[in-house]
Parts: structure tokens; sequence; C-alpha cells
């Protein structure tokens, strides 16, 4: 077989490491003052006559408002990325690969601040979007700014990078992560039981619409994934969020449907822990950590979406129990959850948030004929692109019984703010996932590309197929790094709804861009159900969706960065 790696050597475009960390420091101190700019900028524009910000003034500026929340991300991402190369580089580990990967990324995203960034197709965020001048624009295109742009992510470093990938579908290595040892083994471990256990049969259970198989489940209970982050006493692991990405990613990495196993038990888990009672505690946990209670995620309405002050399912005091009552939507795993975590309003005299109630809601388990046994409710699934091993249902609630003793901490009016609690985890649980699904669709179009020969060689020869994943694999560190960040803050203790919620934001349009280019490079075949690479695309589409579309994410992360501003 031809030789795979790209025959055009690019190391004369590779910067010296001294010089390379000295630019991307006064980089990060350039692009952090055009944020700061940005931030004032668009304060102007929402803010009322006495300084506060106007929420019609808001919608009206919706464009410039998410604008400013991805020049953030950029921002933040590029601090991260930064962070991370000096880390690794204090360890001896900062090779030829991550100083490309480290330039490329500074390169490619410095010059999409002053030019353009894409938040969508067909949405790219300009300079004047925001409402910024030229002047403020030319404070960003400093000499160390320009030299980056200029020689950062280029063709010939493109190739360079795609070189050194050429043997890494076999190591593994697509650079250097910075985990430390601990975090470095839980690595190893969940990579080899994804491609041994979930990798080989994810397209089969996708294309036949299959429910993830409970000895899989079972292993994965062995293994400790449903109780990670919980302490000890409970029966959990007492690991941190940083345990929880790593899981995530790596068995996202073989199949969404097995990485968002853990989701619904993560927030079931977050939810005891925050906002439950000793004895509720005591009652759930265990066997949430073990995977033998399997929780289900309760909170959407038709017609609401991430409106959840406008909920309408009842609940309602009928001696020692609750009887709830209206529909629910796309709630993942529901015919095979043991128990739901159920939002529904109590007081109905209490407008938007404040008559919210939480429940942990015991169903028994269902079974094909017959999904959904328990009294007082039916359900039906909704047939879905992607994101199939789960199954995704609308439920309807007649009168269902749950025991008083289940509503949340005990006291009714909480719900939202229990909720809420939970927010921080979900996002950076969910940007773990995107950045799974963005290696493994990089993985995908590598492997293909790879093995494919036209004009007598593989098409992973020529620049604009190599440089596709040479790029995939350059915004899936930048992902992670941002990701990882926002893990360790949350482990430290401090607020990271921003950071998580901008972590969120770039890892699900990363995983959306590497499956389209994976598909591109798969040609017609990309097109074909056969193909591996048409799940993940699928699979890649609902992560800018579910846990806050791409448009609330950035209203809430513009909310935050407007709330600080002056």
């Amino acid at each position: 077989m031809p030789d795979t790696a790209p025959a055009f050597d690019a190391r004369q475009d590779d910067l010296v490491l001294s010089d390379l960390m000295d630019l991307t420091a006064k980089a990060v101190d350039s692009a952090d003052r055009y944020k700061q700019v940005a931030i004032s900028t668009v304060a102007k524009l929402v803010r009322d006559d006495e300084g506060r910000i106007d929420a019609e003034k808001m919608e009206l500026n919706q464009f410039a408002c998410h604008g400013l929340a991805w020049v953030a991300t950029y921002v933040e991402a590029l601090r991260e990325l930064r962070n991370w190369a000096g880390r690794i580089d204090e360890e001896g580990k900062l090779g030829e690969l991550e100083r490309l990967i480290l330039q490329a990324g500074f390169g490619e995203y410095l010059a999409q601040l002053g030019n353009g960034i894409p938040m969508n197709q067909g949405e790219v965020v300009r300079p004047q979007d925001l409402g910024l001048q030229m002047r403020s624009v030319d404070k960003l295109a400093t000499q160390a700014v320009r030299k980056l742009i200029f020689q950062g992510n280029t063709p010939a470093v493109r190739s360079r990078i795609a070189a050194l990938l050429d043997g890494a579908l076999e190591t593994g290595n697509f650079g250097e992560p910075g985990l430390d040892e601990t975090f470095q083994m839980i690595r190893d471990q969940f990579r080899r039981f994804s491609d041994d256990k979930v990798a080989p049969h994810a397209h089969k259970w996708h294309l036949d619409n299959e429910l993830i198989p409970l000895e899989i489940i079972r292993e994965m209970g062995e293994l400790g994934v449903f109780g990670l982050t919980v302490p000890e006493n409970y029966g959990g692991l007492g690991l941190g969020k940083m345990s929880m990405c790593v899981v995530s990613e790596e068995l996202s990495r073989g199949y969404i449907g097995v990485g968002s196993l853990g989701t619904r038990s993560e927030i079931a888990a977050e939810l005891l822990l925050t906002g439950g009672t000793e004895e509720q505690k005591q009652r759930w946990l265990p066997g949430i950590c073990s995977g033998e209670i399997l929780p289900t995620a309760v909170f959407t309405e038709p017609n609401t979406g991430s409106d959840l002050a406008s909920l309408r399912t009842r609940a309602v005091r009928d001696g020692d129990v609750y009887r709830i009552t209206g529909n629910k939507t796309w709630i993942t795993h529901a015919a095979r959850a043991d128990v739901m975590t159920v939002l529904a309003r109590t007081n109905p005299d209490e407008p938007g948030y404040k008559g919210l109630s939480m429940f942990f809601a015991p169903k028994p388990r269902g079974e094909e004929g017959n999904q959904f046994p328990a009294e007082g409710m039916s359900g039906g699934e909704i047939e879905v692109l992607g994101y199939r091993g789960m199954r995704e249902y609308e439920l309807g609630f007649d009168g269902f019984e749950v025991a008083a003793e289940n509503l949340l901490g005990g006291e009714e009016g909480n719900g939202f703010k229990q909720l809420m609690a939970t927010f921080e985890s979900a996002r950076i649980q969910t940007a773990a996932r995107a950045v799974g699904v963005a290696q493994n669709a990089m993985e995908c179009g590598m492997r293909y590309a790879r093995d494919r020969l036209q004009f007598g060689k593989p098409i992973y020869a020529f620049p604009r197929v190599h440089g596709k994943v040479a790029w995939a694999a350059v915004e899936t560190m930048i992902a992670r790094q941002l990701t990882y960040y926002s893990a360790r803050a949350k482990d430290e203790g401090r607020r990271c709804d921003l950071e998580a919620g901008m972590a969120k934001l770039l890892a699900a349009r990363v995983a959306w861009a590497n499956a389209d280019n994976a598909v591109q490079s798969h040609g017609g075949n990309g097109f074909a159900l056969e193909y591996e690479v048409s799940r993940i695309l699928c699979d890649a589409r609902i992560l800018n969706i579910f846990e806050g579309a791409g448009e609330i994410q950035a209203q809430v992360i513009t909310r935050r960065l407007l709330d600080g501003a002056n």
C-alpha cells in the first residue's frame, strides 16, 4: 500500500518554541483587551438609562449579544490552550505535534476574532456586528497577533500536523492531553472498554434502533461509571468532575449513547447531593451508583423548550401522595428507567419558577410490548435521526402517584433552584461528550482517508483531505482543554457556569464540524447508512440542541459577561 503520510514537509513554518510561547502570551493579552472593549460596547447597546440590562434591548441586539459570547469563548479557549502547552512543556511533553497544535489554534482563532467567527452555518459574527469601530479592531492587530495569524494555520502547518498524526490511529496519540497519572490511567481503561465493548457494536445498535444491552450497563456499573462523582459513603467513587470528563469523552468516542448513559445518573445524583434530605440520599444514591437504579430526567414539556418557567404539569398533594398530571417530551431512556426526576408545578398561584418542585418518582421498568406499565402513566417513542441507544419518548401523566416523601428536600417550591444547581455539571459533561464525538468523527474520517485510494494514492495524501483531519485535531484539543478547565474549576469549588457554558458551546460546534468534514472526506459513501460516519453525523447534530441550545447557551454567557461589566 502506498505511504499515507503527506509528502509535503512543513517544518519551515514551525515557530521556535521560545518565540511561540512569548507570542501566544502577548496574543492572549491582546485578545483579552479586545474582549473587554467588546463587552463594554455591547453593554452600551443593551443597558437602559439607569444602567440596568434591558431584556428587550438584548433581544433587539441578539446577534451582537450572542457574538459577544463567542468572542469571550474564543479568548478563554486561547488562554486555556496556552496554559495546556505551558503545563506539558514543564513536564517535557511538548513535542512538535503539540507545538503545531498551539500555533495553528492561535493562528486560526485570532484571525476569526478579527474577521468573523462562525457561530453556526451561515451565521458569522464580525466586529462591526458588535458595534466595534475600526480602532478597536486595530488594537487586536498587534505584532504578535499578526505574526501568529500569518504563520499559524497555514497549509504547510496542517500538512505537517497530518504527517505527525499518520500513525495516531494505532497509537491513540493525537496530541498529549495533559492529564496526570491517575486521569491517564482512567482514560486508558475506558478507551480499552470503548474499543472492545462499544465501538464494534455501536453502528448495529444505531441502525436497528436497539437499546444499549443491559450487559454493557452492568459492566459500566461495575467500573463505577454511574457513581464517579458521588462520595464513597453513598456508594460512589468520590472522584471529581475531571474524572467524569475523561470517562464521558472516551465512552462517547465509542458511541454517544453509551457516553450519555451516565448523564441521567449524574443529574439525579447531583440533585440528591445538593437538594435532597439525608434519608433520600441514603435511599437512592447507592442503587444509582451501582447501576441497579436507572434514572431519567423528566423536565421538558411540549411547546416550552428552555422556558421552564412556563411548565404546566401539575403535582397536587392528596394526603401522603402527590398526583401528577400533564405531558412531558424528549425524555431519554424513559421506558427502561426505574426512577424519574420530575419537575412539576405544586403551586399554581405562584408564577414562573417559584411554584415548581422536584420529585424522585419511582416507576416499574418497561419492556417490549408494555413500555409503561405504571398506572396513571403512558408514553410513546419519538423516532430520531441519531442518539438512539436509549430512545426518546413523550410521556403523559394522569393522576400518577408519587409518595410525598419523594418530594426532593421535603419542601415545595425549590424545584427550579435545585435543577439550576445541576446545570454546571450537566454542561461540563455534555461538553465532554461532544469532545468524544468530535474525536470519533476525526478518527473515522482519517481512517477512511488512509484506506481510500484515488489516482494511485490514499486520499489522505491530498492537502484538502489531510488538512481537514489536521484542523479537526487542533480544534478538538482546544475544546478538550476548555472542557477540562471548567471541570477543574468545578472540582475546586469555584462558580463555573460561564466556563461550563463556553465549553459546551464550543465543543458542540467542533463535534458537528468534524463530523461534517468526515462525511465530506468519505464522498458519496459518507451518505450511505452502512458507513459509520453517517451515524456520527446524526449523533453530532444533537449536541448543539440539548442541555441548552446554542442560542440559549450564548444568551446565558452574555448575560453573565454583562452582569460583571461596568
